[in-house]
């Protein structure tokens, strides 16, 4: 893989930090800005929905700008915008940030992610995108526990610091080794062009893989946000290992990525149908066993490998789906994913705020598994009964 690849999942791991590491601060930023615990993790759906309204509108918007260019304006206004969440005292600032922040980074992976398959042969989609979430995955590794050690020691506010500084080496990464390529040649026969992609982007099998994109990253999310108060108390895990229990979540989702990258290219049902089966069972036993820590922790493990296992080759798959959008096919698979993103933490927060307890997210989390295969399982009596008529 192009060493400028590996560069682009810099920036996305100080991205990724942000939008995962107020599932560790989401009871310190509550408490500090005098709001309810959903409400904070509302704070998570806001990033969402500006992940979901920014990746195809900053596509757009950037689709004839040369990808460096891009890449640096969006990774600065991210910067910026962590600057002032750090030092806002009001929660409906931090909550704009945190859109604003959603948006730049929606115009930022949706650029990288075709900048990152343009870097590689056509075949090799899978593991260019592997590489680039990777960056995610090492997010929930390094980046979300390293910011809730950070804000059990200085509060919540250092982690945003934390981001921001993590910005500037990405900035330069990106000014010396991402190439300045330009946009294609502005004849007609050649431009890119917004309403051709679009026309491109309405076919039945990308939409149905944007949408089991969308449950299986919902599910993951309805979750994750909420692990902090999981663990610590309904799993009886001390507040001082959270830190540690979020990095074997993202130690899983590595594992997870890594694995995918090698078989979503042209093994892809192996990874989707096993290993969705084994997401779905796993939601239910964490939420089971949840009284006995070690198997919980262990659970939690796994579950990352597989959301994030299953996640990135469904990306993967609504790219190759997307072949003749390849300007704005990662941004739908980019909005879709935080559709989900958004829909998750919003049903758990209702369900937690409902009385239904701290369990309740991994409930609906298996649930919006099992409506991804009934979904897969429709779209495919639809297409094999167009085929026999």
């Amino acid at each position: 893989m192009p060493i400028p690849l590996y560069l682009l999942g810099l920036a996305v791991f100080a991205q990724g930090t942000s939008e995962f590491m107020l599932s560790g601060l989401v009871p310190d930023i509550a408490g500090d800005l005098h709001v309810s615990i959903p409400a904070a993790g509302a704070l998570t759906s806001a990033f969402a929905v500006g992940m979901i309204v920014g990746a195809p509108l900053m596509a757009i918007l950037s689709l004839r700008w040369p990808k460096r260019r891009a890449l640096l304006v969006f990774l600065t206004a991210f910067m910026l915008v962590h600057v002032v969440g750090a030092v806002t005292t009001s929660f409906g600032v931090l909550l704009a940030t945190r859109v604003l922040g959603a948006l730049a980074n929606a115009g930022f992976l949706a650029v990288g992610l075709t900048t990152a398959t343009g870097m590689v042969a056509p075949h090799l989609k899978g593991r260019a995108t592997s590489v680039l979430l990777g960056g995610v995955t090492m997010a929930c590794v390094a980046g979300v526990p390293g910011g809730a050690l950070l804000g059990q020691l200085w509060g919540w506010r250092s982690a945003f610091w934390a981001v921001a500084l993590v910005c500037v080496p990405a900035l330069l990464a990106i000014t010396w080794s991402v190439p300045d390529t330009s946009p294609a040649d502005p004849a007609p026969a050649h431009a890119p062009g917004a309403r051709r992609e679009l026309r491109a982007l309405r076919g039945p099998r990308l939409l149905v893989t944007l949408g089991l994109g969308m449950l299986v990253n919902g599910a993951t999310f309805c979750t994750f946000t909420y692990l902090a108060p999981f663990a610590t108390t309904v799993a009886g895990v001390g507040e001082a290992w959270v830190p540690a229990v979020l990095a074997l979540f993202g130690a899983g989702s590595f594992a997870g990525v890594t694995v995918a990258g090698r078989l979503s290219d042209a093994r892809p049902v192996l990874v989707l149908v096993p290993g969705g089966l084994a997401l779905f069972v796993g939601w239910l036993l964490l939420s089971a066993t949840a009284g006995y820590p070690a198997v919980a922790v262990v659970l939690v493990l796994v579950q990352g490998m597989l959301s994030f296992g299953v996640g990135s080759t469904l990306i993967t798959r609504a790219l190759y789906a997307a072949a003749e959008a390849p300007s704005l096919g990662g941004s739908f698979a980019t909005a879709a994913l935080n559709v989900g993103a958004a829909v998750g933490p919003a049903l758990g927060g209702l369900a937690i705020g409902a009385g239904l307890g701290f369990r309740s997210p991994l409930w609906l989390s298996a649930l919006l598994v099992a409506l991804a295969f009934a979904l897969a399982g429709l779209a495919r009596v639809v297409e094999r009964t167009r085929e026999l008529n």
